[in-house]
């Protein structure tokens, strides 16, 4: 079954990743590649994480970590493989700009440095309206 991208169904999207509502951070991918995936995440006003109208860095970083469960998920959806369950293993460094209001749009884009053994470190830039708002260097491992 071949995949459009993007893609933004939440029936779809809830399938790739382990967090169930409302601990959902991802809401779409826009592209996709071995290495590489940008994830979309609009972030809903009554969200758990939005405290005074504004997402908070918690959030984001929790965010960065579902975009590259995001990408998981999918690779294995395109083998034809079972979801696979992961968690963060360490956050080597985090830095917010800018803390999003609730509303808006954001997009982040995963870069895969190293893979092995179910750990995955990654480099994940997360920017709102084409603005770099945060950053951060992470590793992720499969269960």
């Amino acid at each position: 079954m071949e995949i459009q991208l993007p893609v933004s169904d939440p029936d779809f999207i809830g399938k790739l990743i382990p967090q169930k509502t409302p601990f959902v951070m991802v809401s779409g991918i826009i592209s996709y590649s071995e290495t590489d995936l940008i994830s979309e995440f609009i972030i809903p006003e009554d969200h758990l994480f939005v405290q005074k109208g504004y997402f908070q860095a918690s959030g984001l970083i929790e965010h960065q970590a579902q975009s590259v469960a995001l990408h998981t998920g999918f690779r294995h959806h395109l083998l034809g493989k079972e979801t696979p369950t992961g968690y963060i293993g360490a956050i080597k460094s985090f830095e917010a700009e800018e803390l999003p209001k609730a509303g808006s749009r954001l997009e982040s884009e995963i870069t895969i440095l190293n893979e092995m053994l179910g750990v995955t470190s990654v480099e994940i830039i997360t920017r709102l309206e084409g603005k770099t708002i945060a950053r951060s260097e992470m590793k992720t491992v499969i269960k």
